[in-house]
């Protein structure tokens, strides 16, 4: 097959769904089909790339590190009509996402979408949310979905938010999978990860709590910070290192100032992307209390590292720490601290047949294989419905004809 990918948001960009839509072109391609890629311009985007098409863009008013088309979107049409895409996968409700519908269209061919973003979680960061409100989202995303032939969903939390958007379009879970062998990593040594650890100050006795992520307000990172202070005063040898950039840097500086644990926190910034396994696997447990994913790539990363993780739970993730080796959930907030010490009281160690189950399940090569059954089954569904959009207009007509005769 020849698939076309619209997304507003790829690499250099970093984002988990510039990764996600990496991961899946890579495992498509494995398949023998072909993959190209409609998104927007990037300063810092080589000047040739093989099957990628940009087109113009701006930086988007809100977030300065994603970007929006402003023109080229009927150049990349034409380029579409001429590869002659047999499927058409968007992954944005927006700019590109609006002309990959109109492409399938246009080409009658199925649109598959998949819905990345919650944007409930995000509308403060519009007008301070009082532009945007829920029902918008609400309205938007029903009006996009609904006139897509099949809707990909990350989580259980997508697909129940979208029924309860009135979203009718056929929905399947498919959750990102994860390159296994970036996370396994054999060629990191105990004297590497030591390394690591001596340059923050950490001893082998040190209980190294681990934070991966965007640094903004809905990654809720002030949760865990919160708890901190309950966790110190029962080990004092434990400190959280927060790897990740973003708006809210300063803020949790100031909160653990005013908390009293700043001598236990450790602000690192972005690292480079083949350093994340390293910093996993130097970690005793990875932490999260992010509430805004639609399933987190984070997760998976931190399990394939070996890493055990202590995170706020939604139906995904329960179901991704089914076994209590590979670590635990929390319901809120404030259960953070009690759960974390709890766990780590508990003394359990990570099963290695147990996370050999799971590395299939989390694995790249299964989210291809998902994906492209799904790919199949909505092909087929899209036959289908054009074949009785056919057979509906052929009994209209033959209604006509009859009507004409009639009144003659």
């Amino acid at each position: 097959m020849k698939i076309g990918f619209f997304t507003d948001t790829y690499f250099p960009q970093v984002s988990g769904v510039a990764t996600s839509i990496k991961t899946l072109k890579e495992e498509l391609e494995k398949h023998g089909h072909q993959v190209y890629i409609f998104t927007t311009t990037d300063p810092n985007a080589k000047e040739f790339e093989e099957d990628i098409i940009r087109m113009p863009s701006v930086p988007f008013v809100s977030f300065k590190d994603r970007r929006i088309v402003v023109r080229g979107m009927w150049y990349a049409y034409l380029i579409a009509k001429e590869l002659e895409l047999d499927l058409i996968h968007t992954h944005t409700e927006f700019g590109t996402g609006m002309l990959g519908k109109m492409v399938g269209k246009k080409m009658k061919v199925p649109v598959i979408h998949t819905y990345h973003t919650m944007y409930e979680d995000y509308l403060h960061y519009v007008a301070n949310g009082k532009v945007l409100r829920p029902s918008h989202v609400k309205y938007f995303s029903r009006m996009f979905t609904n006139h897509t032939t099949g809707v990909v969903c990350p989580s259980e939390r997508v697909i129940e938010k979208l029924r309860d958007y009135g979203v009718k379009t056929p929905m399947r879970i498919i959750p990102t999978g994860i390159n296994i062998e970036k996370f396994e990593r054999p060629d990191i040594t105990m004297e590497m990860i030591k390394e690591l650890r001596t340059q923050f100050g950490f001893s082998d006795d040190t209980i190294m709590l681990l934070s991966l992520s965007r640094i903004s307000y809905e990654k809720n990172i002030q949760a865990i910070i919160n708890g901190l202070p309950e966790i110190v005063e029962k080990y004092p040898n434990a400190h959280l290192l927060i790897v990740g950039d973003g708006p809210y840097v300063e803020k949790l500086k100031d909160l653990a100032l005013e908390l009293g644990v700043q001598n236990h926190i450790q602000f690192v910034g972005e690292i480079p992307n083949d350093q994340v396994a390293i910093y996993y696997k130097a970690a005793d447990y990875f932490v999260s209390a992010s509430t805004s994913e639609t399933q987190g790539l984070t997760y998976t990363e931190a399990m394939a590292s070996g890493v055990q993780c202590v995170v706020e739970g939604n139906a995904y993730l329960n179901s991704l720490f089914d076994h209590e080796s590979l670590g635990v959930t929390f319901e809120t907030d404030e259960k953070f601290a009690e759960t974390f010490i709890n766990y780590v009281e508990s003394g359990y160690q990570l099963d290695e047949k147990i996370l050999e189950k799971k590395m299939y399940e989390i694995s790249a090569t299964h989210f291809g294989e998902v994906m492209l059954d799904f790919y199949h089954d909505m092909i087929n569904y899209f036959k289908t419905e054009v074949a009785i959009e056919k057979e509906s207009t052929v009994s209209i007509e033959r209604i006509k004809v009859k009507l004409t005769s009639l009144r003659k």
